[in-house]
C-alpha cells in the first residue's frame, strides 16, 4: 500500500522566503550610516530582530527536513546522503568566504589568495553541521525522544561552558571553552576577524543551534500530521509561548545572546518562530490570504542559491574601485541612497533594493524551473 500523498503547505515556502529576504537586508545594510538598531546584532548579550534571522533559517531547515526525510530509504544510503549533503554545504560556505580567490598583488596585478587566512566556520558551515547532527536524530527517534535530546543538548552545552571554562570566563567571548576549542582546532587566522578570535559560528555552538533545526522538524511534522486546522495552529502557538516563557525563566542564570547561542536564546527564537509559523499557516492555509504569495515563494523555493548569490554579488560589487568611496556598493549606498535619505533610512532603503535585486535572481531561476539542491 503506497504512502498517502503529502499536502503542500505554501505557508512554509513563504515563511522561508521571508526569512531569506530579511537575512539579505540585515547582511547588506547600506554603507554611509549606521543601520537601525533592530537591524544590527546585539554586541554580546541582548536580542534584536537581526538576531532572530539565522535561527529562523535553521528552524526552516528543520521544517523542510520533515518533508524530505524518507523512512523507506536504507540506513546506509540515508547516512551517505546526509554526509554528502552536509559536506557540500560546508564546502560552499568555505568557498564563499575565500571568494574572489585572488587579491591585489604588489605590482598592481592579482595573486591567488592564501588559504592560510581563510575563515573555516561560517553560516553555511553551521547549517551543514546542524543538519549532519539533526537528520539522523530526526529519522531514528520518536518525537518524545527528540524533545529529550533537545533538552540534553541545551543543558549539556550550558554545563560544558560552566565546567570547562576558566573561572568567571564561561560567558566571556575569549575565555569560554568554545573559543579555546576553535583556536586550538582552527587557529586564530581561520576564525572571525572582527572579535579577535571569537567566532559566532564556532564549533561548540553547533550543539544548541541544532535544537533550532530539530524544533523546526517537530513543528513541520506536527503541521503535516495534524493538518490545516485551528486546533493544530493553536497548539503550535501555545507551545511557542511556552518556549518563550522557559527562555525568560532561564535567562537570569544563562543570559540571552546570539553570539554565544545560549540555551535561552535558542528557546526564545524557537518560540518566536513557532508563533510566526502558526500565524503564516493560519493566514495563508486557513484564511486564504494571498498577499505576497508569489514574491515570497520565489525566495522560499531557492533559498540556498539566493543566499549565496547575495553574498557573492556584494563582494563582486566591492571589487569595482570607485575613487573617494572605496567599492561600487559603497558608492551606491553613500552617493545615491544617503543623498536621497540620509541616515538609517537610506541604509535600509539601499539594503531593501539590494534584496530586490537578489529576488530578481530568484525569479530568473524560478522561470527556468531551476532549483539548487545539494
Amino acid at each position: 500500500m503506497s504512502a498517502p500523498a503529502r499536502v503542500r503547505f505554501v505557508s512554509l515556502d513563504m515563511f522561508r522566503g521571508a526569512t531569506i529576504f530579511l537575512m539579505i537586508v540585515v547582511n547588506t545594510a547600506g554603507p554611509g550610516a549606521a543601520p537601525f538598531a533592530q537591524l544590527s546584532h546585539a554586541p554580546w548579550f541582548g536580542f534584536t530582530l537581526a538576531d532572530l534571522i539565522f535561527p529562523t533559517f535553521l528552524f526552516a531547515v528543520g521544517n523542510a527536513m520533515s518533508f524530505a526525510l524518507r523512512p523507506d530509504m536504507p540506513a546506509a544510503a540515508f547516512l551517505a546522503r546526509v554526509a554528502k549533503r552536509a559536506a557540500l554545504i560546508f564546502l560552499l560556505g568555505f568557498l564563499m568566504f575565500w571568494y574572489p580567490f585572488v587579491a591585489p598583488g604588489p605590482d598592481g596585478g592579482f595573486v591567488a589568495k592564501s588559504l592560510g587566512d581563510a575563515r573555516i566556520p561560517g553560516v553555511l558551515q553551521r547549517i551543514a553541521l546542524c543538519y549532519l547532527l539533526a537528520a539522523p536524530i530526526a529519522r531514528c527517534c520518536s518525537p518524545r525522544a527528540v524533545l529529550v535530546i533537545c533538552a540534553a543538548l541545551l543543558i549539556g552545552y550550558w554545563l560544558i561552558l560552566l565546567g570547562f571554562s576558566p573561572a568567571g570566563q564561561a560567558y566571556a567571548p575569549l575565555g569560554n571553552i568554545g573559543t579555546t576549542i576553535d583556536i586550538t582546532l582552527f587557529g586564530r587566522d581561520h576564525l572571525y576577524r572582527k572579535m579577535d578570535g571569537f567566532d559566532p559560528e564556532g564549533l561548540l555552538g553547533t550543539l544548541p543551534s541544532t535544537v533550532n533545526v530539530l524544533a523546526g522538524f517537530l513543528v513541520g511534522r506536527r503541521v503535516q500530521r495534524a493538518g490545516k486546522h485551528a486546533r493544530s495552529v493553536a497548539g503550535i502557538a501555545v507551545a511557542g509561548a511556552g518556549s518563550i516563557a522557559l527562555a525568560l525563566l532561564w535567562s537570569p542564570w544563562f543570559p540571552i545572546g546570539k553570539r554565544l547561542w545560549t540555551g535561552p536564546f535558542a528557546l526564545l527564537t524557537i518560540g518566536i518562530d513557532m508563533l510566526l509559523l502558526a500565524g503564516f499557516v493560519w493566514a495563508i492555509e486557513m484564511r486564504g490570504v494571498a498577499v505576497g504569495r508569489r514574491f515570497l515563494t520565489i525566495l522560499g523555493r531557492n533559498p540556498l542559491a539566493i543566499y549565496i548569490f547575495s553574498e557573492l554579488l556584494v563582494v563582486t560589487l566591492q571589487l569595482v574601485p570607485v575613487p573617494r568611496y572605496g567599492g561600487l556598493y559603497d558608492w551606491i549606498g553613500i552617493a545615491v541612497f544617503q543623498t536621497i535619505a540620509p541616515g538609517p533610512v537610506g541604509s535600509l532603503a539601499c539594503a531593501i533594493c539590494y534584496a530586490l535585486v537578489c529576488w530578481a535572481f530568484g525569479w530568473w531561476l524560478d522561470r527556468r524551473g531551476w532549483l539548487l539542491k545539494v
